[in-house]
């Protein structure tokens, strides 16, 4: 039978369990379960294998039109699976509405406009934009996006370019990421935008809306030339720069700033994962960076990394991958010279200071001043022109939507079906499609053996398809029945419940699935970002983990049903599905500390 137990009850039960039964003290077994089972870099090894398996790899192609058709391709796909999956389709052609608002006195030749946007969804980024005093004609025109720095559209170096573009005669609009500067609310944290992804729409829609009507808005001015349209920007801000860059071909020259590296480096560098935006579910079942590299040939584009990053995307590591891939592609179309390197010494840290924003004039030079020679590519010092945070305070709308707001507007609607089959194996189908359900078989290797009072304990290595787990078994003497038990902190936790269920007369079958306890791969984001990149679910993972491992420990069981036992919001949810999918191997359900949604789920009846 199925049921829930409060943690009340439990510590009762242990305690009166200590009194009975002749068993290890709690803090005996808890030594025995700190000690390892797995090699310490295992669960690392096996996220890193398992995810650089699933992404794609450069096509071979042998023809600028065979390129050309891919990349169109390859845009298409991912414009429509991923970034405007869901709701945020609806979002994509709504119009932005700009208000522009009061003119501030920049410096010598240029001013600047503060305004504000309106959309769907309204949450866009007030930008401003810096405009040369007289413009005659078309000029150039380039969106200046920015990185994770709270000051957001006021931070200085962002400010020294625009003023630089503004002097050398461009049109340059400094808009706000969302999350920093005057969007730098809780609502705005970049790890929400996995809510928009949880009620089926994308997370990464926002972000890119906010890029693409920075674009509509530049092409709207006046002067705006759309053949010189160009972006750029450091870190989070280089992330975006190749995102729209190449997925948007109205950009016509790119330089990203120590911004990105090929999914496959970051399995190797941790640190170059990101936020959720950065490694985004699914894309990498379409292509990798090194696709969104070479797609915008024949594009100039310009590759900026710092020697000695101490943030992220170090240039010794991060470059070489992005032009290995991209530079064949800019040289089958005749345009290789157009691709670009410019690496950073000067202070080579993190960072887009005065070396790195004269390669952008430089390259702002060659392509879009045809060389002449008098750019001067040289930075123009400013003039006690930076504007404090308070002189670029736009007011935005009273009610400006963030990634919490619009996530639940989205679940008030949920489920799009409410009828669920009346078939409960066509609704375990459908629960395993969502969730990216595999089988797989466990197999056991025994690590140690020893005793801890009454207690056999042995440790075992699992291995369940392409994941190794750590496994402690726990066997009184009057075993009769099997309990497989997890927990959301590890089973080095569960030394009580371990002894509950063993004064039970259970063989008790304690393990970590992939993310938990002593099979976390170090990196707390590195599991659920990647394995979702490259289309998994980690749900989905641990609960065909937990099934396989209920499937092996039947088999060792005389085949007889098991039960499972699992602690906490996490673990119960994920015994909920394994159950599901698993109606043999699996007899029983017990779930401490489920989530109120769990408990209702989790009726008497057998699993």
């Amino acid at each position: 039978m199925t049921h829930i137990r409060n943690s009340a009850t439990t510590l009762a039960v242990c305690l009166l369990t200590a009194t009975l039964l002749h068993a290890a003290e709690p803090s005996d077994l808890e030594k025995v379960l700190a000690r390892p089972v797995l090699d310490a870099d295992q669960p690392l090894i096996d996220v890193q294998l398992y995810c650089v398996g699933r992404i794609p790899k450069m096509p071979e192609v042998s023809s600028p039109d065979q390129w050309t058709m891919e990349a169109d391709r390859l845009r298409e796909t991912v414009l429509r699976d991923i970034v405007y999956r869901g709701r945020a389709a609806q979002w994509r052609d709504a119009p932005a509405r700009v208000e522009w608002l009061d003119t501030i006195e920049g410096g010598p030749g240029y001013h600047i406009k503060n305004s504000a946007t309106k959309s769907s969804p309204d949450s866009g980024p007030p930008p401003s934009s810096t405009n040369p005093t007289n413009s005659e004609g078309k000029v150039p025109v380039i969106l200046n996006v920015n990185g994770h720095s709270p000051e957001g559209k006021a931070y200085q170096p962002k400010q020294l370019r625009c003023i630089n573009q503004a002097k050398r005669g461009m049109l340059a609009l400094n808009v706000e990421w969302l999350g920093m500067g005057q969007l730098r609310t809780d609502g705005f944290q970049h790890y929400r935008m996995n809510q928009l992804d949880l009620c089926g729409t994308s997370g990464l829609a926002p972000f890119y809306l906010a890029m693409k009507r920075g674009l509509d808005i530049l092409l709207d001015l006046e002067h705006a030339d759309p053949e010189r349209l160009a972006v750029t920007g450091l870190s989070g801000g280089g992330w975006q720069t190749i995102t729209v860059s190449s997925l948007d071909t109205r950009v016509k020259l790119s330089v990203p700033v120590a911004g990105y590296s090929s999914f496959v480096t970051r399995t190797e560098h941790l640190k170059d994962l990101g936020d959720s935006e950065q490694t985004p579910c699914d894309l990498a079942t379409i292509l990798d960076y090194t696709h969104l590299t070479a797609m915008m040939a024949p594009r100039p584009t310009l590759l900026i990394y710092n020697q000695d990053d101490n943030c992220c995307f170090e240039a010794k590591y991060a470059l070489q991958a992005l032009v290995d891939a991209a530079a064949p592609i800019f040289q089958l179309l005749g345009k290789r010279d157009n691709l670009r390197t410019h690496v950073n010494y000067d202070p080579g840290t993190h960072n887009y200071e005065q070396d790195n924003r004269q390669a952008l004039y430089r390259m702002l030079r060659d392509h879009f001043f045809s060389g002449a020679p008098q750019f001067n590519a040289e930075e123009i010092p400013p003039e006690d022109e930076i504007k404090t945070p308070e002189q670029l305070f736009v007011e935005l709308p009273e009610k400006n939507e963030d990634f919490n707001t619009l996530a639940l507007a989205l679940a008030k609607d949920l489920p799009h079906e409410a009828n669920l089959p009346a078939d409960p194996q066509a609704r375990r189908q459908r629960l395993a499609d969502l969730v990216r359900f595999k089988t797989y078989t466990t197999t056991a290797a025994q690590v140690d053996r020893q005793t801890c009072g009454d207690l056999t304990v042995r440790s075992w290595k699992l291995t369940c398809g392409p994941w190794t787990l750590p496994c402690v078994e726990i066997v009184p003497k009057q075993a009769d029945k099997t309990a497989v038990l997890c927990g959301d902190a590890g089973y080095e936790r569960l030394a009580a419940e371990a002894q509950r269920l063993a004064a039970e007369n259970n063989r008790v079958l304690m393990v970590d699935l992939t993310g938990i306890g002593k099979a976390a791969p170090g990196k707390a984001m590195l599991f659920s970002l990647l394995t979702s990149a490259v289309g998994d679910r980690p749900l989905g993972i641990v609960a065909y983990q937990l099934a396989a491992v209920a499937r092996w420990a039947a088999e060792t069981n005389q085949g007889k049903p098991v039960g499972l036992v699992a602690v906490g919001p996490r673990m119960s949810f994920t015994a909920l599905i394994a159950a599901s999918q698993e109606t043999k191997a699996v007899g029983s359900l017990q779930l401490t500390g489920a989530s109120p949604a769990s408990k209702k789920s989790s009726k008497p009846t057998r699993a």
